[in-house]
């Protein structure tokens, strides 16, 4: 690819209507770039919101946030294609329709913790669409994006990992993830698909409703509820500003460099969860916390150096914790007062796609 030039390039986002990818559909699109994203909305997205709201408490919210998602995404004339990934013969027929440059791999169960509980689904969201995409891009692309984890590396033992630190995962989401990385080199050994994998870290933007912990930190302070932190607060996590991870994959895109790469895709400087407490005290100081004992499933991580990002494609994050959360909370602050805004549609009435802006399907 051109270094400065997107246009006529068509990508795929499998899992674009989720919170990376929608950010990152928005981001390419505006570069140029002729997107297309593929969801079928039902893992940590609008239908299994809608199947599941009297459940979450935040259900309202987080309505709000998906259908955001989708109207953005319209409003720029990106198609969405609502088709589950798992299915062979359905993902291979709509990418054979757009016939993508890139394909970019982001289906996947989103936390860690959730992943424990059901491998199942884990592992059928996160492998099974992974292998349908690969079948389909080997001979068909020019490259093909993996997104995987920083879980993989298991406990961090040194001050910083590096891409070359060897891995143990810990866990379901660690283990698949790393698993999911040895099937896209395999691909790439095999049949010389081309191909760069990314390991981003503690993720935090607008229109996120993972549940990861500066998510729920904001969340339970504007409902004056009380925020439990698992252990005692001093964890380092390399937390990431989604604006900072969708430049990155940028310039995965734009290099040539990237190619047969992996690269850590994160801030490059880890924070203490207290600190990112600290922060939260100046805008909510009323705000009360409790310590509970730490998941002995969660691995002791860190910083991951992204030093090779920044010397092989130029990568340059911008957002540190003080800067990027704020901004954060101060979105969050604008938006929790409209979650009474979103009109949920009767599952039984076979009304969901209601809730979907109008002619935004493809079929």
């Amino acid at each position: 690819m051109d270094e400065n030039d997107f246009k006529g390039k068509r990508v795929a986002i499998i899992g674009g209507a989720g919170f990376i990818g929608h950010h990152l559909a928005l981001h390419l699109n505006n570069l140029g770039a002729e997107v297309n994203v593929i969801d079928s909305l039902q893992v940590n997205n609008l239908f299994s919101l809608i199947a599941n709201q009297a459940k979450n408490e935040f259900s309202p919210l987080y309505l709000n946030m998906t259908t955001q998602r989708l109207q953005l995404l319209k409003n720029v004339n990106i198609p969405l294609s609502v088709v589950d990934a798992r299915d062979y013969h359905a993902l291979s027929e709509v990418l054979g329709k757009i016939k993508p440059h890139t394909i970019i791999h982001l289906a996947a169960i989103a936390h860690a913790g959730q992943s424990n509980k059901d491998p199942y689904s884990t592992f059928d969201h996160s492998l099974r669409t992974l292998e349908n995409a690969l079948d389909y891009a080997r001979g068909n692309v020019e490259h093909f994006i993996y997104f995987s984890s920083s879980m993989v590396y298991g406990n961090f033992n040194n001050k910083a990992v590096t891409e070359d630190t060897y891995c143990e995962p810990l866990g379901i989401d660690g283990a698949l993830k790393f698993a999911g990385e040895k099937m896209v080199i395999a691909y790439n050994q095999v049949f010389d698909l081309p191909y760069t994998i990314i390991r981003p870290s503690a993720l935090y933007g607008e229109r996120c409703i993972s549940r990861r912990i500066g998510q729920i930190l904001i969340e339970n302070a504007l409902n004056g509820l009380e925020i439990t932190i698992s252990g005692d607060g001093s964890e380092r996590l390399d937390f990431t500003y989604i604006k900072d991870l969708v430049h990155g994959v940028e310039r995965v895109m734009k290099s040539p460099n990237s190619r047969g790469e992996i690269f850590n895709i994160t801030y490059g400087s880890s924070r203490s969860v207290q600190q990112m407490l600290e922060i939260l005290y100046k805008e909510f100081p009323d705000i009360k916390v409790k310590y509970t004992d730490r998941d002995r499933l969660m691995p002791n991580r860190g910083t991951l150096s992204v030093d090779k990002a920044k010397s092989l494609i130029g990568y340059n994050p911008s957002h540190p914790l003080e800067k990027g959360y704020v901004d954060y909370i101060t979105w969050y602050r604008a938006n929790h007062s409209n979650t009474q805004i979103v009109e949920v549609p009767e599952i039984n009435s076979l009304k969901i796609k209601d809730n979907i802006p109008e002619n935004f399907i493809n079929r």
